[in-house]
């Protein structure tokens, strides 16, 4: 199915409108560090008050706030900055939340480059990194706002810890434009099929591995595009089969190239089906302050940049 451009929507705005939608259904509470304005926990204040705590610029307490409701038997979902609730409060998550295999679910807003003109101390492109290395941690990063939706009823009938990254960035809806398209953690899904090459993509460079796809389809290249919207457990049938098929795989993620979707990708196929691999991702270097689009631009992380990888991994291919 041809990729037809969606209603841009960021995916906190999502998350925050998911929150709301799914609160009669599922009988969870909202915790945040005084953020709710910017990780859009606030549209949940308004509508149910007595569900929601504001634990303050303390993240780590929020964290062990979090973790002692869900001993309790409730259902805490905690968002704050993704620095902050995957950094400052690594240890409480590890710790408090990951050893005792709670039931908290983690949102960490404002992940990547595109955060813009925050700079380079709020753009936390280190996040799936951290919350991967942590035993049982499930960590997700969905792509668009149909997405995100479907991912936090997925976390909230979930039982066990889990993390999920926000963007701040408006983007553009595609996975409701897919014919069979469907949402379940650990799984990846095949957004457009392809014979040469695999592109595996997460967060919002699945919307530029699609653009890229197209680009290249003008030069004669088939190009497979999988949304990897689950970063841990990660769907190595589905990486493994499209290594198979295609004999090369690029990876594209708006996270540093070790220990997010590149590193997990390549662990699989190196074990199992070993092939010709590329990566676009930021390389071992911080962000800094500018409009959001300018940067995606400055590091690549746009379909430019994947079809230049794809060019060049075919390159090895041959």
């Amino acid at each position: 199915m041809a990729y037809k451009i969606g209603d841009k929507v960021a995916t906190r705005e999502a998350y925050g409108a998911a929150l709301v939608e799914l609160a009669d259904k599922y009988d969870y509470v909202v915790l945040d560090a005084d953020l709710a304005a910017a990780t859009k926990t606030g549209v949940f204040k308004k509508a149910h008050p007595e569900r929601f705590f504001d634990c303050g610029i303390a993240e780590g307490n929020m964290m062990g706030v979090a973790a002692g409701m869900a001993a309790a038997g409730k259902i805490p979902v905690a968002a704050s900055f993704a620095m902050f609730a995957t950094g400052r409060a690594f240890e409480q998550i590890r710790n408090s939340v990951a050893y005792p295999k709670l039931n908290v679910k983690i949102a960490g807003s404002h992940a990547g480059i595109s955060t813009g003109e925050d700079g380079a101390t709020h753009q936390c492109i280190e996040d799936l990194a951290l919350m991967r290395v942590i035993p049982g941690m499930t960590v997700l990063s969905p792509c668009d706002g149909p997405e995100m939706k479907a991912a936090v009823k997925a976390l909230l009938e979930y039982k066990g810890p889990a993390y999920m990254r926000l963007g701040r960035l408006a983007v553009e809806s595609v996975t409701d434009t897919i014919e069979g398209y469907s949402f379940e953690i650990g799984k990846g899904a095949v957004l457009k099929d392809g014979t040469d090459v695999t592109v595996i993509a997460t967060g919002m460079m699945v919307q530029e591995a699609y653009k890229a796809a197209g680009m290249l389809e003008a030069e004669g290249v088939s190009v497979r595009v999988i949304d990897m919207h689950t970063i841990k457990p990660l769907d190595e049938e589905l990486v493994l089969k499209a290594a198979q098929e295609t004999g090369v795989i690029v990876t594209a993620e708006e996270h540093q190239t070790a220990g997010g979707l590149y590193s997990a990708v390549a662990e699989v196929v190196v074990k199992g089906q070993p092939v010709p691999m590329e990566n676009v991702s930021v390389r071992d270097t911080f962000g800094q302050s500018g409009p959001p689009e300018a940067l995606m631009d400055a590091y690549d992380l746009n379909a430019k940049g994947i079809a230049a990888a794809v060019r060049k991994v075919l390159e090895r291919k041959a």
